[in-house]
């Protein structure tokens, strides 16, 4: 028998006899009905990641036919194998308390089992970037995949998708400008098709810069789940998959500092989730490199907004796909770029720019010299109330509340911001700056999309539609409003956001990125030294377990909120 490491060599089981391993691992999948033959060959591992609970990947088995097909064209033996998989509505407490729980699977399953290349099949928000960092972790030549977008539908005429829609609708319900019997209807319509969200949330924005930074064939990112563009990406990519185990062309090789720098300019330009900013973080740390949110921010201050999607904009994801996604995107942020980054074809980015075909005429993505808003989507905060940063999507906020002065409205976990956000007595107006505390990594609730906190009830049904909100939680992509997130260092570890009380003053600058906490050294240090750590009360008591391991290792915002021993040396 050969000694190559390849294909089902790889990896052999322990038995002491390396050559007994081989045979008892061929003798059993031959039981599967493979030939000789079919095992001599390159094997590409296929990640599956549908679930009855995961209709964001309910496409998922019609895209593993295809990459099977690919793969076979060129040679290779595919193999599938199921991971954990994550639906951001169905995942409790949170999908990011799974996400590297997933991770760790990937890594561990595409190290454990004999394959020469993996495709990593993802779609909802927390999916991709677990599968990129356990991949990038295991090393092995990768291509990812996600399932796409789903279609709009439409409600009393009015085009919709989620989740933007979903939100506003949620708070035209609270506003009581619509009733039951009409939000029971347009939930039927915000969901069209399988597949991720229709707008540029948290899913869309980390199919786009996963393009962007190489691990994805070009124009991979938007056809939307149910059409054809979408099934030949996915044959494509098992073809692509074997010439990546025949190069031996690693995550570590394309994922380099530079890419990382041109997903930043491009998660800025698509008016991206604030989310993505985590993810880059935690993917970059499985490979030594340290993203840092200064350099982020001055990056966007000379990347406009481009792409017009809600909720930044007026498009959605298909639109995007129809006026040429992310290879006209790209052409028209080509001066902002690193060439010379490798990509999954091998050839590297510039190359794939020089061979894309011609633009034309389209409203959705929009020139460097007319953009539809000036700066990146995101900007980071600083101050005594966010010393390690903070960030606000400010492309889908009202900038009338960019540059304000309120007092602290104070919720103290998001057990009391349910209960009292809607009481009628609620001390509160429309000038104040509603804060939430113990909502980040270490809170007990692992830092939930409780960032997008509701207007008062007594203050919707008044008409006011947006506030400034500030807390240590995250935000969904789909959500839009003056919303300051990530605050750093979090509440729950003793952050100067565990200090505030009602009645403070704050100030927030988006011009000037402060976040600050208008209470004098003396008083806070006074605060700092009388404060008493909150007991977690939610369902991840650290007693046994992941929960356990969650509470332990887990870091903050600004390092990804990946696990302290699963990030590798910078």
């Amino acid at each position: 028998m050969s000694s190559d490491n390849k294909g089902m060599r790889k990896g052999l089981t322990s038995y002491g006899d390396s050559g007994f391993s081989l045979f008892l691992r061929k003798a059993f999948i031959k039981g599967a009905g493979y030939t000789d033959d079919a095992l001599d060959r390159r094997i590409v591992g296929i990640v599956d990641t549908g679930s009855a609970y995961n209709p964001c990947h309910g496409n998922s088995a019609q895209l593993i036919e295809a990459v099977k097909r690919g793969v076979m064209l060129s040679g290779g033996l595919p193999m599938d194998f199921p991971v954990i998989s994550i639906h951001e509505s169905f995942a409790s407490p949170t999908s990011m308390f799974l996400r590297n729980l997933m991770s760790m699977d990937v890594e561990e399953m595409i190290r454990a089992q004999p394959m020469d290349a993996v495709v990593l099949i993802g779609g909802c928000d927390k999916t991709v970037p677990a599968l990129l960092m356990g991949a990038a972790s295991a090393g092995l030549p990768a291509i990812q995949l996600v399932t796409g977008a789903m279609l709009t539908g439409s409600h009393d005429g009015v085009r919709v998708g989620a989740c933007t829609d979903c939100r506003r609708y949620w708070a035209r319900f609270r506003a009581q400008e619509i009733d039951e019997d009409e939000v029971a209807r347009v939930n039927n319509q915000l969901v069209a098709s399988v597949g991720t969200c229709s707008v540029m949330g948290t899913a869309s924005t980390m199919a786009c810069v996963v393009e962007a930074l190489g691990m994805m064939l070009p124009g991979g990112a938007s056809p939307p789940a149910v059409t054809a563009d979408r099934i030949r990406i996915a044959e494509r990519s098992g073809a692509t998959a074997v010439a990546m185990a025949n190069s031996q062309l690693t995550p570590a090789r394309i994922m380099s500092a530079e890419a990382f720098e041109n997903a930043l300019r491009v998660l800025l330009a698509i008016g991206g989730s604030t989310n993505g900013i985590i993810h880059l973080t935690a993917i970059a740390g499985r490979l030594g490199i340290k993203l840092d949110l200064d350099r982020l921010d001055a990056l966007g201050r000379d990347t406009p907004v481009l792409v017009d999607l809600k909720p930044s904009g007026l498009y959605y994801m298909e639109d995007f796909h129809k006026a040429g996604g992310m290879p006209a995107l790209l052409r028209e942020l080509r001066p902002l770029l690193h060439l010379d980054v490798l990509t999954v074809t091998g050839r590297t980015l510039g190359e794939e720019l020089d061979g894309a075909v011609a633009g034309f005429p389209q409203e959705v993505i929009r020139t460097l010299a007319h953009p539809i808003y000036p700066q990146g989507g995101i900007a980071v905060l600083r101050g005594n109330l966010a010393p390690a940063g903070a960030l606000i999507k400010q492309s889908a906020a009202d900038p009338k509340l960019f540059e304000r002065e309120g007092r602290a409205v104070v919720f103290e976990s998001l057990d009391d911001l349910a209960a009292r956000i809607d009481a009628p007595d609620l001390d509160v107006t429309a000038d104040d700056f509603l804060v939430l505390q113990n909502a980040g990594p270490k809170s007990g609730y692992a830092m939930p999309e409780a960032g997008y906190l509701p207007i008062p009830t007594k203050l919707s049904r008044a008409g006011v539609k947006d506030m400034v909100r500030i807390s240590d939680a995250r935000m969904s992509g789909t959500a839009f409003g003056a919303i300051v997130l990530h605050v750093s260092p979090e509440a729950a570890i003793g952050g100067p956001l565990a200090l505030v009380k009602n009645g403070d003053r704050i100030r927030l600058s988006v011009s000037a990125r402060k976040l600050e906490l208008l209470v004098d050294e003396a008083e806070l240090a006074r605060r700092r030294s009388a404060h008493r750590p909150r007991e977690v009360d939610s369902k991840l008591r650290a007693e046994r377990g992941y929960a356990k391991l969650y509470m332990q290792s887990v870091l903050q915002a600004e390092d990804g909120c990946d696990f302290d021993f699963l990030r590798k040396a910078s």
